[in-house]
């Protein structure tokens, strides 16, 4: 099934496409692949980013966006991906980076692909366990820059994942929220003083 890719606000794109446009923003990204790249560069695939801040005691998360990431396709792969976050004058790009996070994005995203259900993909952050997960939202017309995972959401660990949690595997929120509360907050959820 395919994927409801939400589309990311205009400003934006057009604020990525700028930086990408510009010799300087690329020039001090000091991203390797960024700057060895063949031919032209593309922003695609763009997935609003959400940060999980809490999870309360009954389970329900509480998330925030925190913008929305492109990756940067190359000639042939994703060679960087690129932030635009939202400021008091709009939104505006952040910064441009690489590393593990863009090939094990992919893959997720072509495992998603695959699945019998359709999902609207966005990321998912867990600042907490240093955790970025490919969050699969049912709800495939929904706003992707609103919301919270619902509990037959599935979210996808991208590697490198926290020890203990297999990357690329899909869990229900309703399965992994539980193992996360117990490791992002085990006293603040049993009722011990903050």
């Amino acid at each position: 099934m395919p994927l409801h890719v939400p589309q990311a606000p205009a400003p934006a794109l057009r604020s990525v496409l700028t930086a990408l446009s510009s010799p300087t923003a690329v020039r001090e990204a000091r991203t390797p692949s960024l700057l060895a790249a063949q031919g032209p560069l593309t922003p695609e695939l763009p997935l609003p980013v959400h940060v999980l801040d809490r999870i309360t005691a009954e389970g329900v998360s509480a998330t925030r966006l925190a913008g929305w990431r492109f990756l940067i396709r190359g000639s042939e792969r994703a060679v960087a991906a690129a932030d635009a976050v939202l400021t008091p004058d709009g939104w505006t790009f952040s910064r441009f980076f690489e590393g593990p996070y863009i090939a094990s994005t992919e893959l997720a995203v072509r495992q998603a692909e695959a699945m019998a259900q359709p999902y609207q993909p966005r990321l998912l952050s867990v600042p907490g366990l240093y955790m970025l997960t490919l969050w699969l939202h049912g709800d495939t017309a929904a706003d992707g820059a609103t919301g919270h995972p619902a509990a037959t959401d599935l979210l996808v660990p991208l590697a490198p994942a926290p020890p203990g949690i297999a990357a690329h595997r899909p869990h229900r929120v309703a399965e992994l929220l539980p193992v996360l509360t117990l490791r992002v907050t085990p006293t603040r959820l049993l009722g011990s003083p903050a």
